[in-house]
């Protein structure tokens, strides 16, 4: 599970008010993300409550300048952070870096369905963020899709454990189990990814900048109906499709509906979707996990009551229509 930071909570409520002005009455440590060089906290106020994230270093955090960016360019659905009273993004404090918003009380595109005019809305909002002229000084800190081969070398790598079913720990033997009865679906998804990697690379695709993860799990609707899209530490300058495969994608078996995403284009407008674009897309996400999850469960034997919780992300994905069925079915697109 997520450990908190070396910082004591008197620590960070002192440096709030020395240094944002803010008289936090408490502070919160919520099991949320997972990132474990973070922790994240509620910070409650008198009137209103902030959301922090503290880091393990002191980092430059582009991200934060980005959602300030996105935000001060009319996109209204992301979160722009508290500036401190000094007017920075960030705060180093000891050795970590402190990066505080306003709290959204609610809940994500997991816990509940997004109603009809939020899908219209989340459209216009990657629109949006597409179609941002985002400045070299901030394009030079993002990473560039280059389709590289890692994580399907990762989930290779795997393969040889696949063969030993007693090898670890409880979850590790049923992780084992389970990849083997289902080793020619993974197989298959690395192959295809490897394939249709080759295939983009023979165009030149034009890059925009991509949130990278935008699934359920970072739309965020508060008590009055407003989304947000949160989450913005991994964003990347790639096609469009980068984005679009999670809409139909089923990532947590839910954004499946082809209502919905008929709801989303609508407000997203008219667009040329690369259908050998989406299904690399769709293919390499699940390799991705695959890899990171079978890394976590297979390689190591921490992570508490966390490693029944991967264990089940992953079978989930082999659920029918789920992300897996989704993938294989982009090849037809």
């Amino acid at each position: 599970m997520i450990e908190k930071l070396p910082l004591s909570s008197q620590q960070i409520i002192d440096s709030l008010k020395t240094n944002y002005g803010l008289n936090v009455i408490s502070l919160i440590l919520l099991p949320l993300g997972a990132d474990i060089n973070a922790s994240v906290y509620k910070a409650q106020a008198k009137d209103k409550s902030y959301f922090l994230k503290l880091k393990h270093g002191h980092q430059h955090e582009f991200s934060v300048v980005l959602a300030r960016f996105l935000y001060d360019s009319g996109i209204s659905q992301v979160i722009p952070p508290v500036n401190t009273l000094q007017g920075q993004p960030i705060l180093l404090i000891s050795d970590c870096t402190l990066i505080v918003y306003p709290f959204i009380e609610g809940q994500d595109g997991f816990s509940r369905n997004l109603t009809e005019e939020q899908w219209i809305t989340l459209g216009k909002a990657m629109r949006q963020v597409h179609e941002t002229n985002i400045p070299l000084s901030i394009q030079n800190q993002i990473r560039r899709e280059g389709y590289a081969p890692k994580w399907r070398e990762a989930v290779r790598l795997l393969y040889p454990y696949v063969k030993d079913e007693h090898y670890g720990d409880e979850v590790a033997l049923k992780l084992l189990k389970f990849m083997k009865e289902n080793l020619a679906l993974i197989h298959r998804l690395v192959d295809t990814a490897e394939q249709l990697s080759q295939k983009i690379k023979e165009h030149s695709p034009k890059f925009v900048l991509c949130h990278s993860d935008i699934h359920g799990g970072n739309v965020l609707i508060d008590n009055k109906n407003t989304l947000y899209i949160v989450d913005w530490d991994e964003p990347i300058m790639a096609p469009i499709e980068r984005d679009l495969m999670f809409i139909g994608g089923g990532v947590a078996n839910v954004w499946n509906n082809p209502h919905e995403e008929a709801l989303f284009y609508q407000g997203y407008g008219k667009t040329e979707i690369n259908p050998t674009i989406l299904a690399y897309y769709r293919h390499e996400r699940i390799v991705q996990d695959i890899a990171e999850y079978g890394q976590a469960l297979l390689l190591s034997t921490v992570g508490g009551e966390g490693r029944e919780i991967m264990y089940q992300h992953f079978i989930d994905m082999f659920e029918p229509n789920g992300v897996v069925d989704i993938a294989f079915k982009s090849i037809a697109l």
